[in-house]
């Protein structure tokens, strides 16, 4: 059976509300931990910014000696979102790049919400294998500088 016009326009009015209202979750969500950076104080000595989050100590580097994985993530996003950007890829390269996706996210997800479309194509290229693999290395490949550097 056919849709009449009164039966689609409803529908699609939701389509546009819900493509919206996830715009607007993912600026939200991708601007809380920047607004939280901009709220503490970047560590001077490049890493232990969580701990004024009430968070313990890196179990990893009180154990090993050594930074683990994401040692300087959190300073390195507090020092993005202060504006150092170039001092913050210093501190942790991935932290630095995590605090340019963060931001670019908030602009994505303004847009999605002002333009009500799906970010369900970004959102697909983002979960792919390939892109995982590729922040996976990433990844390695900062926590091997932060070693270096430490």
């Amino acid at each position: 059976m056919a849709q009449t016009g009164a039966s689609v326009a409803p529908a699609m009015s939701r389509e546009l509300r819900n493509r919206r209202l996830i715009g607007a979750a993912v600026a939200i969500a991708c601007a809380a931990p920047l607004i939280t950076g901009l709220l503490l104080t970047p560590a001077t000595q490049g890493h232990g910014t969580h701990e004024q989050l009430g968070l313990p100590a890196c179990g990893w580097l009180l154990v090993t000696g050594y930074p683990c994985a994401t040692c300087g993530m959190t300073t390195a996003v507090t020092l993005a979102a202060h504006g150092h950007l170039l001092q913050a890829f210093r501190v942790q390269p991935a932290g630095a790049l995590f605090a340019v996706v963060l931001a670019s996210g908030v602009w994505f997800g303004l847009h999605a919400m002002v333009a009500a479309i799906s970010p369900k194509p970004l959102l697909d290229a983002i979960t792919r294998p390939r892109t995982l693999w590729l922040v996976g290395a990433v990844l390695l490949a900062a926590w091997a500088y932060k070693i270096v550097t430490f």
